[in-house]
């Protein structure tokens, strides 16, 4: 059986990607591992994604290839260098940044493309992701994430969903939805702004089944 490690850097991720393994690739065998000061850390300190970050990324992946891993990935989209060292490291395997595969189907079609997150830092490292000719509108849900960490589930999917219809207002043919904890937020942003709406869940287990499955 294949067994996939799920790297996390805020609780809010787990659930919305296992839930869509159970769903769209049940076979899998999934093992976690959260560490979820790492986003606070990066918010607060203000240091940027120096050497101690990237060294305990390197940890974290290390743990997960010694278990036997086949594939990791990766759920917080704030961290892209450290993802990459980590991919360098372990080419004998895939390793997926969370947006990595969302991005990828996303540039399959035209046209402006909404992208909406709930951490600020993910619209700066997430943006370069998509290349030069990418045209992209940014939008911050702000508040939807403190909502979410208050278990103010609803709130969240409407802060989020707020943003959707701006982009579309703004000529967004489509919604990129840029954190796994934004996955359960689809629906409500398809309702308010009419447009098909990406999530990068479902894209990273598309891709992964693909490569492995």
């Amino acid at each position: 059986m294949t067994r996939i490690a799920l790297i996390h850097a805020l609780s809010h991720s787990v659930a919305p990607i296992n839930d869509a393994f159970a769903r769209d690739w049940p076979e899998a065998v999934r093992m976690n591992l959260l560490d979820d000061s790492l986003s606070a850390d990066l918010a607060r300190d203000g240091r940027g994604l120096n050497e101690a970050m990237h060294l305990r990324f390197q940890a974290l992946a290390a743990y997960a290839a010694s278990t036997g891993a086949q594939g990791i990935l990766f759920t917080c989209s704030a961290f892209g260098p450290c993802i990459d060292a980590v991919t360098a490291r372990y080419s004998d395997i895939p390793v997926l940044k969370p947006n990595e595969a969302m991005v990828a189907e996303a540039l399959q079609e035209p046209g402006r493309l909404g992208l909406i997150a709930t951490f600020a830092p993910t619209l700066v490292s997430m943006p370069p992701e998509f290349g030069a000719d990418a045209e992209l509108l940014l939008a911050l849900a702000d508040g939807a994430l403190e909502a979410l960490n208050d278990g103010d589930g609803a709130r969240h999917d409407a802060l989020i969903a707020a943003e959707a219809q701006r982009l579309r207002e703004q000529g967004c043919t489509r919604i990129a939805l840029a954190q796994f904890s934004m996955a359960r937020a689809r629906a409500a942003c398809e309702r308010a702004s009419g447009l098909s709406v990406l999530t990068t869940v479902d894209s990273a287990v598309r891709a992964l089944r693909r490569r492995l499955g």
